[in-house]
């Protein structure tokens, strides 16, 4: 089921389209990667969702209803540039930002609580906000986007600033988050970060929406048949590629095996390829080339470029 759908979305900002004719469809209890470049629309639509601006025209649907004023309580938002009061202390802000968003004070203290222990910053609730690291102030921010369990979540570029180990806690969250209800939108440049927790992305670019789908699918759609095998270092492998039409890209020596990189020329499956490898060759390993998004971000927006010229 949707939770979130924008149909031909349109936005001009002074005689710029920063979005054209935008679609995407959000599914409930999904994480979905919106991304693009820099300056390609991805903050435009956000600003659109979380009603901060308003679409020149285009249909957003909530919940299976038309997007309303009201639904707006119902969002939890994380921006890229970070927003707390740097004089006011933390606690004292985050229960004044949990009561704004419609949580009793009980509530509000109960649930931070939970949410400070869990992260660790407790010894932190009577400090001011510009005495902590930009660390800290994101994991105070982050627990502020969540605390009154939204329907939807926007985080844009919600591991920014973070250490290694702070943005494996965040990533363990998002996903926990998802795991119990929640449908998340996450923005990122960081593409090892959306192999690892979206479920469907969309991939714009100068205004337009140039790929969707699901993120299995999409690195199914650009692989280009390409292989590594390790064999034994003295095995004969260019009588086996020369038979059989592979083209060799790489091979290298490493102590006892050899490894290459090849490219099939024609439709075999892959237990065919199998078959014919191991007809003629001793294998330690094989396995397939699947992209990975950082190439196929910089496949897609390459190529869109070039059909614009």
């Amino acid at each position: 089921m949707e939770l979130f759908k924008a149909t031909d979305v349109i936005k001009d900002y002074a005689g710029h389209r920063a979005l054209d004719r935008v679609s995407i469809s959000v599914r409930e209890q999904s994480v979905f990667g919106l991304l693009g470049p820099n300056g390609a629309g991805k903050t435009t639509l956000i600003r659109i969702i979380n009603q901060i601006t308003a679409p020149d025209s285009g249909e957003l649907s909530f919940m299976g209803r038309r997007f309303s004023s009201q639904d707006i309580s119902l969002i939890g938002y994380l921006p890229e540039e970070r927003g707390l009061y740097k004089k006011m202390k933390v606690g004292e802000q985050a229960v004044y930002l949990a009561q704004l968003k419609g949580m009793s004070k009980h509530d509000a203290l109960k649930s931070l609580k939970y949410w400070f222990e869990k992260f660790e910053i407790q010894p932190w609730w009577n400090k001011k906000v510009e005495e902590l690291s930009k660390g800290m102030q994101q994991k105070v921010q982050f627990i502020i986007t969540v605390i009154h369990r939204p329907k939807l979540l926007i985080f844009d570029e919600p591991f920014s600033g973070f250490d290694p180990i702070n943005t494996n806690l965040l990533k363990t969250e998002i996903l926990r988050l998802k795991d119990e209800g929640a449908t998340i939108i996450f923005s990122t440049h960081n593409m090892g970060s959306v192999e690892e927790i979206c479920d469907h992305i969309a991939l714009i670019n100068q205004s337009k929406k140039v790929l969707d789908g699901n993120i299995h699918d999409i690195k199914e759609q650009y692989k280009t048949g390409i292989f590594e095998i390790e064999t034994l270092a003295g095995a004969n492998t260019d009588e086996v590629f020369q038979t059989h039409g592979f083209n060799l890209l790489e091979q290298e020596i490493r102590g006892i095996r050899k490894r290459i990189k090849f490219q099939k020329t024609n439709g075999e499956s892959n237990n065919e390829l199998l078959y014919k490898l191991t007809a003629n060759l001793e294998l330690c390993s094989f396995r397939e080339v699947i992209p990975d998004m950082n190439e196929v971000f910089i496949q897609v927006v390459n190529q869109a470029n070039q059909k614009r010229k």
